[in-house]
């Protein structure tokens, strides 16, 4: 059992580690092809956040987050294959950070080839965030070995 689930964590890791891998090697000096994806998308919530709060001083720069994206996932994707509940957290952050923005199907009609597209990846997202919550809940239930109590000595009789 042991090993299956070590198979699976690695697996399921594969997909984060893989793609943070990609993503620092595209890296270079400008961010990468993911810095300029991500460049429209940070202005927008920029502006959104400028309009609900007023005049912020909210600057996320597209190459630093795409170094945290890189940072999340490749570190989140080791701890999570070694078991470690704290990399499924950073896993779960990146995910929740980065979906709703990459894959913006509400700026779509419903129907449009786009639209289907972006809402599959976005429930794939989405999916990938409950079997993390489910491998975090099935590690906090499950109950950790009792160490063996040391037999108090019996008193010696006169």
């Amino acid at each position: 059992m042991g090993f299956f689930s070590f198979l699976g964590r690695l697996l399921f890791a594969y997909i984060f580690i893989l793609s943070a891998w990609q993503m620092f090697n595209e890296f270079g000096d400008d961010g990468g092809p993911a810095a300029k994806e991500w460049a429209p998308k940070l202005h927008f919530v920029k502006k959104f956040v400028d309009n609900r709060i007023g005049n912020s001083n909210l600057h996320v720069d597209s190459k630093t987050f795409v170094a945290a994206c890189i940072f999340l996932k490749g570190l989140g994707g080791i701890l999570f294959v070694l078991g470690s509940g704290f990399g499924a957290f950073l896993l779960i952050s990146c995910l929740v950070l980065t979906a709703p923005m990459l894959y913006d199907f509400y700026n779509y009609d419903f129907g449009e080839p786009e639209f289907i597209r972006l809402v599959h990846e976005f429930l794939q997202c989405a999916a990938f965030v409950g079997a993390l919550l489910f491998f975090l809940g099935m590690k906090n239930s499950i109950p950790r070995k009792k160490q063996p109590q040391k037999k108090a000595p019996k008193p010696k009789t006169a």
